[in-house]
Protein backbone atom coordinates (compact mmCIF):
# COMPACT_ATOMS: atom_id res chain seq x y z
CA UNK A 1 0.00 0.00 0.00
CA UNK A 2 1.43 3.32 -1.04
CA UNK A 3 0.44 6.54 0.68
CA UNK A 4 0.58 9.75 -1.29
CA UNK A 5 2.91 12.49 -0.12
CA UNK A 6 -0.04 14.87 0.24
CA UNK A 7 -1.75 12.43 2.62
CA UNK A 8 1.41 12.06 4.70
CA UNK A 9 1.83 15.83 4.87
CA UNK A 10 -1.79 16.26 5.97
CA UNK A 11 -1.35 13.53 8.61
CA UNK A 12 1.75 15.18 10.07
CA UNK A 13 0.19 18.64 10.14
CA UNK A 14 -3.03 17.33 11.68
CA UNK A 15 -1.15 15.43 14.40
CA UNK A 16 1.19 18.38 15.08
CA UNK A 17 -0.91 21.56 15.09
CA UNK A 18 1.98 23.52 16.60
CA UNK A 19 3.98 23.34 13.35
CA UNK A 20 3.25 24.72 9.90
CA UNK A 21 4.18 23.56 6.39
CA UNK A 22 7.37 25.62 6.39
CA UNK A 23 8.60 24.08 9.63
CA UNK A 24 7.69 20.62 8.35
CA UNK A 25 9.66 21.21 5.16
CA UNK A 26 12.71 22.21 7.22
CA UNK A 27 12.40 19.08 9.35
CA UNK A 28 12.00 16.86 6.28
CA UNK A 29 15.04 18.48 4.65
CA UNK A 30 17.16 17.99 7.77
CA UNK A 31 16.16 14.34 8.17
CA UNK A 32 16.64 13.66 4.44
CA UNK A 33 20.13 15.13 4.69
CA UNK A 34 20.87 12.80 7.62
CA UNK A 35 19.66 9.81 5.58
CA UNK A 36 21.76 10.79 2.56
CA UNK A 37 24.80 11.11 4.82
CA UNK A 38 24.45 7.58 6.17
CA UNK A 39 21.95 7.69 9.02
CA UNK A 40 19.97 4.44 9.15
CA UNK A 41 16.30 4.59 8.33
CA UNK A 42 13.92 4.07 11.22
CA UNK A 43 11.62 2.23 8.81
CA UNK A 44 12.36 -1.08 7.17
CA UNK A 45 12.92 0.54 3.80
CA UNK A 46 15.83 0.69 1.41
CA UNK A 47 17.02 4.27 0.90
CA UNK A 48 18.06 3.36 -2.64
CA UNK A 49 14.44 2.51 -3.51
CA UNK A 50 12.75 5.55 -1.92
CA UNK A 51 13.69 9.21 -2.22
CA UNK A 52 15.28 10.47 1.01
CA UNK A 53 12.70 13.25 1.33
CA UNK A 54 9.82 10.78 0.99
CA UNK A 55 11.42 8.46 3.54
CA UNK A 56 11.98 11.35 5.95
CA UNK A 57 8.34 12.40 5.66
CA UNK A 58 7.21 8.80 6.24
CA UNK A 59 9.35 8.58 9.39
CA UNK A 60 7.92 11.85 10.71
CA UNK A 61 4.35 10.79 9.86
CA UNK A 62 4.80 7.52 11.75
CA UNK A 63 6.15 9.38 14.79
CA UNK A 64 9.58 7.77 14.52
CA UNK A 65 11.25 11.17 14.15
CA UNK A 66 10.02 14.11 16.19
CA UNK A 67 10.11 17.76 15.24
CA UNK A 68 11.65 19.92 17.95
CA UNK A 69 13.17 23.34 18.27
CA UNK A 70 10.46 25.61 16.93
CA UNK A 71 9.34 28.39 19.21
CA UNK A 72 5.81 29.74 19.16
CA UNK A 73 6.08 33.54 19.23
CA UNK A 74 2.39 34.14 19.91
Amino acid sequence: MTIKIEELTAKVLQNNPEIDRYQLSLAVAKRADELVNGAPSKLSANIKEIKPTDLALMEIAEGLVTIKGFVDNK
